[in-house]
């Protein structure tokens, strides 16, 4: 049996998951109304507050798809009631950002000619605690992730001064210059 795979997924009070009969799984919660298609080798549970995810048979495909749609209803229920959040560092001089229209948009001054201007997908929104510091906040863990490495890679830290965008705790390895060299 999967380790992560047969763990039960609880769902709180507030929170509705309706499984369809072409295994498309529904969860409505307070922030937000996600979807996702399960494998047809997998079977879905609903039992009260609590459900269970089954596989028919040991084959490496099943295996695989236990463990992985579990995950994935599982951070589906942790969206809609807490949400996800990352968080991106700035370094460098003059470098800073700017989240306008109410989270929608992000303005970055990142050392072009010109400020990049990101616009937030559907369901993510942008914050900036101070001028150095970025958060993503949204609901589906995929899609907060996918857009922090989106960010991130329009100027990635770079291993000599350690300027770019970089993730809260991210550690960059760097090496030494010229004036190391002996």
């Amino acid at each position: 049996m999967s380790r992560i795979g047969k763990l039960p997924i609880q769902v709180p009070a507030g929170v509705t998951v309706t499984v369809n009969d072409d295994n498309l799984v529904t969860v409505k919660g307070p922030k937000a109304t996600l979807c996702q298609q399960v494998d047809k080798l997998i079977t879905i549970k609903q039992e009260a507050n609590v459900l269970t995810l089954e596989r028919p048979n040991d084959s490496k495909q099943a295996k695989s798809m236990h463990g992985l749609y579990r995950a994935l209803l599982h951070n589906m229920v942790v969206g809609v009631t807490t949400g996800f959040a990352k968080t991106l560092e700035m370094v460098g001089t003059g470098y800073k950002a700017k989240a306008n229209n109410g989270g929608k948009q992000l303005d970055i001054a990142i050392g072009f000619s010109h400020p990049v201007i990101i616009a937030a997908p559907e369901g993510i929104s942008f914050e900036t605690p101070n001028d150095t510091t970025i958060v993503i906040k949204g609901a589906d863990k995929q899609v907060v992730g996918s857009m922090a490495a989106d960010i991130r890679a329009i100027r990635k830290p770079e291993p000599y001064l350690g300027k770019g965008i970089k993730y809260q705790g991210e550690h960059i390895r760097r090496k030494e210059g010229k004036t190391g060299k002996k």
